[in-house]
């Protein structure tokens, strides 16, 4: 009679394959090389064929490993989701996560009024560029920058974004910045966030490809790094309305043009297609779409 399946070693063969290393997934799973050896060889057995070709600082899945794994990685990851639901669904605590800029300019002057609204809540914020995976991180929400399509999830629209020009006032008159022609004599600071200088310059001004190619400009990985250079006035960036709210508000950045360009993306409240959200989820991502829609509204 055949022994039951080493449900223990299928976590073991998940780890090596996602990591494509014996030393890495001992890192991720908290144990020893030996231990994932001992754990990979145990399913070998029991599957009956091998499932990794060892070589000299080198791992590589056998084409049944590979086909293995297609199947078996969908259900791993519903019993994880499913045992972290039930886990953490009387928990009051919610994960969060959204660009860096983001949570620096706009979420946490705001934070206070969340924690306000719902004490006793834990909230976990994660600031990273990188995409979420709902099936593998553990996060509740996201806030994502993108079209907004995207099959796999709850999209709910907190802010449709332009890209706005702006500088220091002292920057904009020493340059004499009059016009968006004028931007020949500017510093521009790019993002990877907003990398739309061309389709600016070409929408706003009569400048010429080749004049445009020849401004000088520095370029940055972080949105928050480009808003600080122009406050300081080393330049002009272009930038989310979102991200540059208090250096309007406090006079150390304006609008020189009144010219915005429609970039087709904003920030979307995001969250698994379908997932049940725990309470306190459900109520952060309810005052997230609320707040935006205060911010929006006329001021007395």
């Amino acid at each position: 009679m055949q022994s039951s399946l080493p449900i223990k070693s299928l976590l073991f063969f998940d780890a090596v394959m996602k990591h494509h290393s014996f030393t890495l997934a001992a890192q991720y799973l908290h144990v020893t090389q030996g231990a994932v050896g001992q754990q990979i060889r145990k399913l070998e057995q029991w599957l009956g064929v091998p499932l990794f070709i060892r070589g000299v600082r080198q791992l590589h899945p056998t084409a049944e490993a590979s086909a293995y794994w297609a199947g078996i990685k969908p259900a791993l990851a519903r019993i994880q989701q499913a045992s972290d639901q039930l886990r953490l669904s009387h928990a009051n605590e919610v994960w969060l996560s959204m660009p860096p800029t983001l949570a620096a300019k706009w979420f946490a002057p705001r934070m206070e009024g969340f924690l306000a609204k719902c004490p006793g809540t834990s909230l976990h914020l994660s600031a990273d560029t990188a995409l979420i995976d709902f099936e593998r991180d553990r996060v509740d929400l996201a806030i994502r920058y993108f079209d907004g399509q995207d099959p796999s999830l709850d999209v709910a629209l907190l802010s449709s974004d332009e890209a706005r020009l702006y500088c220091s006032p002292e920057y904009a008159r020493k340059l004499h910045l009059k016009t968006p022609d004028d931007l020949r004599r500017a510093t521009l600071l790019h993002t990877t966030l907003q990398p739309h200088w061309v389709s600016w310059l070409r929408q706003f001004s009569t400048l010429s490809d080749t004049q445009i190619a020849a401004i000088p400009g520095q370029h940055f990985d972080q949105s928050i790094l480009a808003i600080e250079t122009a406050r300081h006035g080393q330049g002009v960036v272009l930038s989310s309305a979102l991200l540059t709210e208090a250096e309007v508000r406090e006079g150390t950045l304006c609008e020189p043009f009144d010219a915005r360009l429609d970039v087709g993306k904003g920030y979307y409240v995001v969250n698994a297609k379908g997932a049940d959200l725990r309470p306190s989820a459900a109520m952060l991502k309810q005052w997230l779409l609320s707040i935006v829609s205060t911010d929006r509204s006329p001021k007395d």
